[in-house]
Parts: C-alpha cells; structure tokens; sequence
C-alpha cells in the first residue's frame, strides 16, 4: 500500500468512524436496534481500515490524524443532525486539533 492510498484508507476509516459515532448517538444507549447494528457494524469497519493503514503509517500518526479528523467531522454531524452549534471556544479548540493534525502529518519523517 503506498501512502497515497493508505491516507485515502484513512479518510475511509474517519466516514466510518464518524458515522459510527452518529448512530450511536441515535441508539439512545443501544436501546434501539438498527442504529445499534449500524454502530457496531461501522465501528468494525473503521478497525480494520485503521489496521490497514497502520501497516504503512505510524501508528501514533495514524491515530492522532484519525482521532482529530473524527472530531472535527463527528462535530460538524452534531451541529447539522443533532443540532448541537459548537460554542466559540469549542470551535477555537476545533481550529487547534486541525492545526495539530496538520504538523503531525506534515512534519513527520518517519515514513
């Protein structure tokens, strides 16, 4: 795999993250079954797209790059589906992960 298509394995994995983190917010605690199924299902899903890219990137650069683009995007479903409009300061501390995943990513050299 080069890292052209890891990278786009990665952005595959943070839709499947964060779709999975919207369905669980839609099982209410796992009390309903199909955003329940959905939730384990993409979240399955995710893993075994991270595996695959942690085979060509690092795996600390594979998951601060993750973790901080399932935020940003898990925050953006929140405020169009869930209605939760992120405040000033949460969206300052959005701006930072943005900027921390970016100097992960660009200045690493250990690929």
């Amino acid at each position: 795999m080069s890292n052209i298509s890891a990278y786009i394995t990665l952005i595959f994995a943070v839709i499947l993250g964060t779709a999975s983190n919207g369905f669980a917010k839609s099982a209410q605690g796992f009390t309903l079954l199909v955003p329940s199924i959905l939730t384990a299902v993409t979240i399955v899903g995710c893993m075994y797209a991270l595996s695959l890219v942690m085979k060509q990137i690092p795996v600390g650069i594979t998951y601060a790059s993750f973790a901080g683009l399932c935020i940003i995007a898990t925050s953006i479903v929140g405020a169009i589906k869930f209605n939760q409009i992120p405040n000033f300061y949460t969206i300052i501390g959005l701006i930072l992960i943005i900027i921390g995943v970016s100097i992960v990513n660009l200045m690493n050299t250990n690929n």
